[in-house]
């Protein structure tokens, strides 16, 4: 006879302890942070750190342009901008993602419009685009969800037809390469999140890539409170006065103070010496749990398309009891599969539970206000439009977390997973069988 569960009295399957915690913070890491401290330059648009994370990144990527700024949040909200998107103006962007993707559209004053996901990278579909097109569009702003490359020729061959703005949400997708070509890449501009939880992380920041030269500038100066701050002026800058120079303090525009610190800059710089390695051992770990969990009827872990490669991010894994035979709601699956997995020692998440447009803000707000902004139509965010994402929210969950994500953990851990998960689901019967009542009570 099998061992018990862990849920149900037997030991575990997976060492807790043996769990790597994120980010992992190097030496080089810690002597670059000090380092800042020790030259007494903390900020700057031109300061050395925040410049050199920006020809860097921009290298790693084969950009003609970075701009950083404090979060990843700004850097959509400032490529939107500088694109051009503003009040009355429609941006496309997915039912399943972040909810910072919505709230850059509106902080533009511009509309959300949500469209369903495709199930095999769970980005944008494109076969539901050009349906949600209007003469109000201005921008479609796709993501690459967990790090796997979305559809994104069909999405960008649409937006070319009609004159619209593509900017690639890459929050959690530094590194990954869709036909050859880093994602973030192949838009107008392509944003990065360096949020702690991300496979580049600094803390809070973010990241805008483009080899569009008014674009960049644009970017510049909506960063800098809307000033004309120009890259030339990077030529006059001086380390001994780092607080001084030649700045005019004359907006030209509406602007944000988006610019980002140099300890955070100084810390994203060592980490990007080893997102390689990180991005290789998320996917070695993928790759293993894949294989392994083929093997399962009704589970069906990541599919990344063979012409991409993804920098794993999450590990989202989605679950049919019906191949085994099992009739039963898909959120009791889900949840018991959860709670039983971490019982089993397993880092497991849900990382969201509703579609975007299900939120409070656009349930009891967004959808009103989008009426008003758009000025031709009423823009309806009822959950009917996306079942493809309801359905994926219901029946799936994520292997691993924020805290203990896939990328840093060692493979006879992974291992350990694949052997926890099998257990599991295995045993899924037995574990939806309502419990007896003990004798007694």
């Amino acid at each position: 006879m099998s061992r018990p569960l862990a849920i149900d009295g037997g030991s575990a399957t997976v060492n807790a302890s043996a769990h790597v915690r994120w980010p992992v913070i190097g030496a080089e890491a810690r002597q670059a942070v000090l380092g800042v401290l020790d030259r007494g330059v903390l900020s700057g648009q031109f300061a050395p750190e925040v410049r050199g994370l920006e020809h860097e990144f921009a290298a790693f990527l084969g950009s003609k342009h970075c701009v950083a700024t404090n979060s990843g949040t700004a850097a959509l909200h400032v490529a939107l901008a500088a694109a051009g998107v503003g009040p009355g103006d429609e941006v496309i962007v997915p039912a399943f993602t972040f909810v910072a993707t919505a709230l850059a559209v509106l902080h533009a004053g511009a509309v959300p419009v949500f469209i369903d996901v495709e199930p095999r990278t769970l980005g944008m579909d494109p076969a539901l685009l050009e349906a949600a097109i209007t003469p109000h569009t201005r921008a479609v702003v796709p993501v690459h969800l967990h790090g796997v490359p979305c559809e994104l020729q069909p999405l960008a061959d649409i937006t070319a037809r009609h004159g619209l703005v593509l900017v690639e949400d890459a929050a959690q997708a530094h590194g990954a390469r869709y036909r050859g070509r880093p994602v973030g890449t192949v838009g107008a501009a392509g944003v990065f999140s360096l949020q702690s939880s991300k496979s580049l992380p600094c803390g809070e920041g973010g990241l805008l890539v483009t080899d569009d030269e008014a674009l960049f500038r644009r970017a510049l100066q909506l960063r800098m409170f809307g000033e004309d701050s120009r890259p030339e002026d990077e030529a006059s800058y001086d380390v001994a006065h780092a607080l001084d120079g030649d700045r005019t303090y004359d907006s030209a525009s509406i602007g944000w103070n988006y610019r980002t610190t140099e300890m955070s800059a100084a810390l994203a710089r060592a980490q990007l010496q080893r997102l390689p390695h990180w991005n290789e051992n998320a996917l070695a770990n993928a790759e293993l749990l894949n294989q392994r969990l083929r093997e399962l009827p009704g589970v069906t872990p990541p599919e990344v398309p063979r012409d991409c490669v993804p920098a794993f991010h999450k590990y989202r894994v989605q679950l049919d009891a019906s191949k085994l035979g099992i009739q039963a709601p898909p959120l009791q699956v889900r949840d018991t599969v959860l709670r039983a997995l971490r019982a089993e020692g397993c880092e497991v998440v849900l990382w969201q539970t509703r579609a975007v447009p299900g939120q409070t803000l656009f349930q009891a707000v967004g959808a009103e206000a989008a009426g008003r902004a758009s000025h031709a139509r009423a823009v309806s965010y009822a959950l009917s439009q996306y079942p493809e994402t309801t359905r994926i929210l219901d029946c799936s969950l994520c292997l691993f977390s924020q805290t203990y994500p896939i990328a840093p953990q060692p493979r006879s851990l992974v291992e350990a997973y694949a052997e926890a998960f099998g257990r599991v689901w295995r045993r899924l019967p037995e574990l939806l069988r309502p419990k007896k009542a003990a004798a007694g009570s």
